[in-house]
């Protein structure tokens, strides 16, 4: 239970950080807005792995977490209660962003003050970028903590912490970058409108990248080359 509750918590500071820091500084009305709100998801995801890291892996995203059941590394009942608590974790965080800050309407990019996604360039779009950019992310994550890679596991959050500050550079200006269904769940739900019918691109894309780059890393993992 205590890794299920490291989950709920570090997808709480990944949510609330991070989509708190689109709605303080408007992310999307300008440049520094954009590269402000990339930086503090990276950072997010930097501080929980070395903080629950040690307790649950920190995934904090349900395509990780299916990426990594995917590729072996832990059972499906863990697979469903890491998802379920990380989906809580974020519903609980967007709640306090409502409470602190209310869902008016805001920009184009990130729609509402809860920082909720919308597809800025059109569903099928969205739902193409949100499949490219989940699969490089969670490769990073698969690979970054890879046995094969030894001694650099010690820096693992680090780099998927750098890596989603590059996704999110990308990512912001055609969906507001989601990457984790789970992080989009819960906003989405407080914003309702677009964001809301909307919010299946944002589950089925990012779970399908997760997925893909299982795949992928199955393909070019060392280990499965030497079987």
């Amino acid at each position: 239970m205590k890794k299920y509750l490291a989950e709920l918590v570090g997808t709480f500071a990944l949510t609330f950080l991070g989509c708190g820091t689109a709605v303080a500084l408007g992310c999307g009305t300008d440049t520094a807005s954009v590269v402000g709100t990339a930086i503090a998801f990276g950072l997010s995801v930097v501080a929980m792995a070395y903080t629950i890291g040690g307790i649950s892996g920190c995934h904090i995203n349900p395509a990780i977490t299916l990426g990594v059941f995917l590729s072996g590394r832990m059972s499906f009942k863990d697979c469903g209660m890491y998802m379920l608590f990380q989906v809580v974790g974020a519903i609980l965080a967007a709640a306090a962003l409502a409470g602190i800050v209310g869902t008016a309407v805001g920009n184009p990019f990130i729609t509402t003050q809860t920082g909720a996604n919308v597809c800025s360039f059109g569903v099928s779009n969205g739902l193409i970028v949100e499949i490219v950019l989940t699969m490089l992310f969670v490769l990073v994550v698969l690979g970054a903590t890879s046995k094969t890679n030894g001694a650099t596991n010690n820096f693992a959050g680090l780099a998927i912490g750098l890596s989603l500050i590059l996704i999110h550079l990308v990512g912001i200006h055609f969906t507001g970058t989601s990457v984790n269904p789970a992080r989009s769940i819960g906003p989405a739900i407080f914003e309702g409108g677009q964001a809301l019918n909307e919010l299946w691109v944002f589950i089925i894309g990012p779970l399908v990248g997760g997925a893909l780059a299982a795949l992928i890393w199955k393909v070019i993992d060392v280990n499965e080359i030497e079987d």
